[in-house]
């Protein structure tokens, strides 16, 4: 288990919430479900949780580690009676926006896909503001080298005094993607949100065939085939990729429930590597209060 210090050094940052309920509805990626999404202002030390409003009972399913059911293609968290995939968008914006309580009521099986990134989710949450609370946020400190490797993925944390994120991303047989890298500290409206996720379309063309990617297209995904973007307005930044995979492992690590202050440099890691990392963070890092 992570070591505890009731010290911390500089400045305190204090948690916050959002300071009025906001809501949105669409179709999620890979249900193609109709799913409505409600994020409700939650007190001090409550933490994100998602609550199934549209099932009997409305169970809850804490954002947390313990709760990963998942990881094929995106995160999913769930209980016995219930369970919420794709939520990785949503919790990355809430992370980059420093939000740390908050209640999810969602009607649906999915988190809507808006359009694959976490830009929309960014956008309702500055409509209606955030709320500082009267507690400090708990912070993740990384104070020696920690290490994850497996195959050809590797993830690092690394001391430093400031949350920060470098990613690498490989693939070599995509003429458009190639090698990308990104070191990601702040600016998460302006760096990361509107970054799409993305496939190459001869990967994502059996799942399509087998009906495992039933809300997916061109207005909520970046679709590259050979050396070409299929969508028509193209990438956003010409290493939209990479960034993305940054807003995705965000997300992940968001699960610790936790601030991390460190440096994490990531190589070709996706949800699975993202969580199995993020576990080991918890068990090595030291738990500042």
């Amino acid at each position: 288990m992570a070591i505890e210090r009731s010290e911390l050094t500089g400045p305190v940052s204090l948690q916050k919430t959002l300071q009025a309920p906001v809501e949105f509805a669409g179709i999620g990626l890979f249900t193609g479900i109709h799913s409505q999404v409600r994020l409700v202002p939650a007190p001090q030390d409550t933490g994100i949780i998602f609550q199934r409003t549209d099932l009997f009972g409305s169970p809850e399913i804490p954002a947390s580690l313990e709760f990963v059911s998942e990881t094929p293609r995106c995160t999913c968290l769930g209980t016995k009676p219930a369970s919420v995939q794709m939520v990785e968008h949503l919790l990355s914006a809430l992370s980059g926006l420093g939000i740390d309580n908050l209640r999810i009521e969602v009607k649906g099986p999915e988190i809507p896909a808006g359009d694959g990134s976490a830009l929309a989710y960014v956008r309702m949450i500055d409509r209606v503001g955030i709320q500082t609370l009267n507690a400090p946020k708990k912070i993740l400190r990384i104070e020696e080298p920690i290490y994850w490797s497996e195959g050809n993925i590797q993830l690092i944390a690394l001391p430093s005094p400031e949350f920060r994120i470098s990613y690498t991303l490989h693939y070599p047989q995509s003429p458009v993607i190639r090698s990308q890298f990104y070191t990601y500290a702040d600016r998460y409206r302006e760096e990361i949100a509107p970054c799409r996720t993305f496939s190459l379309y001869e990967e994502i063309a059996p799942f399509i065939e087998k009906g495992l990617i039933k809300g997916g297209g061109l207005d909520n995904a970046l679709v590259i085939q050979g050396d070409k973007i299929l969508n028509p307005e193209g990438a956003r930044f010409p290493d939209e990729m990479v960034r993305h995979k940054i807003l995705d492992l965000i997300g992940d690590l968001s699960l610790l429930g936790i601030c991390i202050q460190g440096h994490i440099l990531s190589v070709r890691s996706g949800h699975a590597a993202n969580i199995a990392f993020a576990k080991l963070l918890r068990n090595q890092g030291v738990c500042c209060k």
